[in-house]
């Protein structure tokens, strides 16, 4: 999936699984040659497998037992790299930070890009965005709850980051609702507070899962819940 393709609408969540699935790799290369100063395997196919492996890993790990009561052993263990092995492409849990970070900021942009850009229809538009956050969410929880569960103590840099790739998303949103009230699609609203409250619905789902189990609510009738209820205050008169 490359952002500067044509965007389509996604149809549901089994068909946007169906396809983002085929973008993983090529996101974990992107990763690789955007770290290859900090990597010292330079094979790309071989530091591509090894990647998504440590990244898998380190996901599973954090979410059962805490990033930061997980060691660097315990990912060898689980991963089936030696300790030599990893540190081929890390150096301490900060190097594999940064790296799980850039990961999920990667995806999450070319997510957001491809299925929102040269969407004509502005109310298609913020539904599309919507809808690829929530399912990308549904697909990476893992990577989501982590990013949001590790904020607070990520080093400076990470830090500087995750606020900056937040502002990101949500200026998406952001511009969809502007778009939409120059247009007269939308009434005159406050489109910042908007694109803020979209955004804490979007988070209410991979952090509060198990709610939502429990209600027998799918994915795609929450995607249809949180365009309906934004849109009820954006169109109301």
């Amino acid at each position: 999936m490359d952002p500067t393709d044509t965007a389509v609408m996604i149809e549901n969540y089994e068909a946007f699984r169906s396809e983002i699935s085929l973008s993983k790799e090529d996101v974990i290369r992107e990763l690789f040659r955007q770290n290859q100063d900090r990597i010292s395997i330079k094979k790309e196919a071989t530091a591509v497998r090894n990647l998504i492996r440590i990244i898998d890993s380190t996901l599973r790990l954090a979410n059962s037992k805490g990033f930061h009561a997980m060691t660097l052993r315990d990912l060898c263990a689980d991963s089936g790299l030696s300790m030599g092995g990893l540190y081929a492409y890390i150096r301490n849990k900060d190097d594999l930070i940064h790296l799980i970070q850039n990961h999920g900021f990667i995806i999450t942009r070319r997510t957001l890009l491809h299925y929102t850009r040269d969407v004509p229809d502005v109310r298609d538009r913020l539904y599309a965005a919507i809808k690829a956050h929530l399912y990308l969410s549904e697909l990476m929880r893992a990577w989501f709850y982590f990013s949001y569960m590790e904020a607070k103590s990520l080093p400076p840099q990470e830090k500087r980051d995750a606020v900056a790739i937040e502002r990101e998303i949500e200026a998406i949103f952001l511009g969809v609702i502007e778009a939409g009230i120059d247009a007269g699609v939308y009434q005159p609203r406050n489109a910042r507070l908007v694109s803020s409250m979209i955004k804490a619905l979007l988070q209410d789902w991979y952090l509060k899962r198990r709610k939502y189990l429990d209600q027998n609510v799918p994915v795609d009738d929450y995607a249809m819940f949180v365009r309906d209820v934004v849109e009820s205050y954006l169109l109301q008169a």
